[in-house]
């Protein structure tokens, strides 16, 4: 995947979820008791994280998540709200913002966040103190003072920088996979003490020595060796992955020698290397050419532009697009040459103009779906199974305001799948499947929808096990189990307060139920269906309204009637006679290119006052579909192929659940719009 693709829409959508966490950060300050607003942040913080982890910004998904972790216990009622609580939360944002600005102008987003870090760890491990906090976190080596030097220290380094000396501030990582980590630090300490002197380490050159360092350790350092030589030297030792360099100044130093803060140690380590990079007579040509932000481009080529603006350009071009219906029916009626070509003329451009509309508002639902591999990739990995994630359909285009918050619902069902859903490698192997599991993500378009589906090949729904458990948890009673359907069984699984979980995992979303999918889902107009079988599967189904405002449609007639049918729902039209139509088990059917597919009488279903097709020899019908379901719909006559425009009926005709919306037509007349997938069960 191309990351330079999608840095653009990653910084706006960063920004604006920096915005809600800066917002919403200070409600709660002012009611730390609502939960709502704890909830809001969480979520904001979660797909913060998500978002910088795909697009490999490590030290952004790294914080993000320590956040996570310490609003978790807040919405679950397990840590209360204080001071020092909203202080570091508001100075991870700051820091955050931070980065995000480094990666708009071009850079790559790490930052020093290891003393943040460190507070967020306390708050977590229940140790942290509003009024002692920082020197506990000092007195451990790793807290908010760990970068403060003393007066010697200082004295030392200046004196250094006076007598021609370069100080350096050096972060040296080592690889994930060194088993002997106190031995690669010892090894770059002899190579620093053979150049010059160490003022001071964190940790401490014991801690080192025992190992009480995770991945990283930071180096005072006093040299007359240049900057790249030193750089070059630290990252040849074996099993050293990175080491930052960094050349302080007189002010600088002058900085961290106070009683230092968070922001204090960060900013004296920043600005010097701002300063290298901003400095030419300092900086190698190389470093030059990479300060340079020909990267930044895609953060200034977008705007971002209010949805209700775009509603309210639609809404006008639709009302124009009818006026236009209107002078062509006119233009053709009166006749004149000079009226016909001025309408032909504005014809083109209307259509230029719908196709830009349209084209602002839509976006292909891989900006979704291209991070969910990584997603099954780690999951797979952290649950010991193996995963094929199958994705197609992700050219699918949806309106932009569906893209935004249909992420979430999918990455819950898609670890409902992985973790739920498919087996362990034993488990497979058992069952006599490949050990390997399969999950189909796909995407596609029906009628004035978009249907997307996650289907496994796991072990399927206990029907038995899902009525027990939503009779035990009160969800339904025994009596109403006893009278549904195998398919509103499934359904229970989204009710609240549901869970088939023997605990809550990480996987699963930290404890939220699918009920939270469910409610997102209809609240975007659309809804969700499972069908599963088991011990072979589960396929969760989510219709999406494209949201649409202009279409093609087939006009028909039912009697004194007009419908308008979605041209993307039919296969064709076609005339049958009555000896055609066969019964079925009591249904009525057709043959239709080798296959028999169901016949429906649109007159009954839409109780139609003056048309009965059973009165006809002859009828014509339109043969549509949902997916790889067909079905054929009989009508009494064709109008003709037409540009409408889609408008919802809001509250009105809510029970029917076969119209979509209405539209109105060139002479005037309204027709309503048919939805072929209400027709296909």
């Amino acid at each position: 995947m191309d990351m330079n693709a999608y840095l653009s829409m990653f910084i706006d959508e960063s920004n604006d979820h920096l915005q809600s966490l800066n917002e919403n950060l200070l409600k709660l300050e002012n009611d730390p008791e609502d939960i709502g607003i704890v909830q809001v942040i969480f979520r904001s913080a979660h797909t913060l994280k998500g978002m910088s982890a795909t697009m490999g910004f490590e030290d952004l998904a790294s914080l993000t998540h320590e956040m996570e972790n310490v609003l978790d216990l807040v919405r679950n009622d397990k840590l209360k709200m204080d001071s020092f609580i909203f202080d570091t939360l508001f100075k991870s944002l700051d820091a955050l913002e931070t980065m995000v600005q480094d990666i708009v102008g071009g850079g790559t987003g790490v930052a020093d966040i290891a003393a943040i870090v460190a507070a967020l760890q306390l708050i977590v491990r229940g140790e942290h103190d509003s009024l002692q906090a920082g020197e506990q976190a000092a007195a451990q080596g790793e807290g908010l003072g760990s970068l403060a030097l003393d007066e010697f220290q200082t004295s030392v380094m200046k004196q250094s920088l006076e007598s021609g000396h370069t100080v350096y501030h050096l972060k040296v990582t080592v690889e994930e996979s060194c088993i002997l980590k106190a031995a690669r630090a010892y090894m770059v300490f002899d190579v620093l003490e053979r150049n010059g002197e160490v003022v001071k380490s964190d940790p401490s050159v014991q801690e080192l020595e025992q190992e009480k360092f995770e991945r990283f350790f930071t180096v005072f350092y006093i040299s007359q060796v240049d900057e790249k030589t030193l750089k070059e030297q630290i990252e040849h030792i074996s099993e050293i992955e990175t080491a930052e360099v960094t050349v302080l100044d007189q002010d600088s130093l002058s900085l961290l020698s106070r009683p230092a803060t968070a922001e204090v140690a960060a900013t004296a380590v920043k600005e010097p290397a701002e300063a290298t990079r901003k400095e030419p007579a300092k900086a190698s040509p190389a470093r030059s050419q990479s300060g340079a932000t020909p990267s930044a481009a895609p953060a200034n080529r977008t705007i971002r532009v209010d949805i209700e603006r775009l509603d309210t350009l639609m809404n006008l071009f639709s009302e124009m697009l009818i006026d236009r219906v209107r002078l062509e029916q006119l233009a053709s009626e009166i006749r004149r040459t000079d009226l016909t070509e001025t309408v032909e003329h504005m014809a083109r451009v209307s259509g230029d103009l719908q196709s830009i509309v349209l084209k602002l508002r839509m976006v292909p639902v891989d900006s979704v779906f291209n991070r969910f591999p990584r997603m099954v990739r780690d999951l797979a990995k952290s649950l010991d199974k193996k995963i094929d994630l199958v994705v197609s359909g992700a050219e699918t285009e949806l309106d932009r305001t569906v893209i935004d918050e249909i992420g979430d619902p999918l990455v819950h069902l898609l670890r409902n799948s992985l973790d739920h859903g498919i087996e362990s490698v034993a488990d497979r192997i058992a069952a006599g499947k490949p050990e390997t599991g399969t999950v189909h993500l796909r995407a596609f378009h029906s009628g004035n929808h978009v249907f997307i589906e996650i289907e496994d090949d796991g072990k399927g729904i206990d029907r038995e096990r899902v009525s027990s458990i939503a009779i035990k948890n009160g969800v339904v009673t025994s009596e109403q189990i006893r009278k549904m359907s195998e398919e509103e069984i499934y359904l229970l699984l989204f009710a609240p307060g549901f869970s088939t979980a023997d605990k809550i995992s990480d996987i699963s979303g930290r404890g939220v139920g699918l009920d939270v999918v469910k409610t997102k889902i209809m609240s975007l107009g659309g809804h969700v269906t499972v069908s599963s079988r088991l011990g072979e599967g589960t396929r969760f189904s989510i219709q999406l309204p494209l949201t649409l405002s202009i279409i093609w449609a087939m006009l028909i007639k039912l009697g004194s009637e007009k419908y308008a049918i979605p041209l993307s729902s039919i296969v064709e039209t076609a005339i049958i006679k009555r000896d055609q139509v066969r019964r079925i088990h009591g249904n009525r059917m057709i043959e239709f290119r080798s296959a028999i597919i169901p016949i429906l009488s649109l007159s009954r279903i839409l109780e139609s006052p003056d048309f009965d097709e059973e009165l006809e020899e002859e009828t014509e019908i339109v043969v549509i579909r949902k997916g790889d379901k067909w079905a054929a719909v009989m009508v009494d006559e064709f109008i003709g192929q037409s540009e409408i425009v889609l408008k919802t009926l809001g509250g009105y005709l809510g029970s029917v659940k076969t119209i979509s919306g209405a539209t109105i037509l060139g002479d005037g007349q309204v027709a309503l719009i048919i939805d072929p997938n209400a027709l296909i069960k």
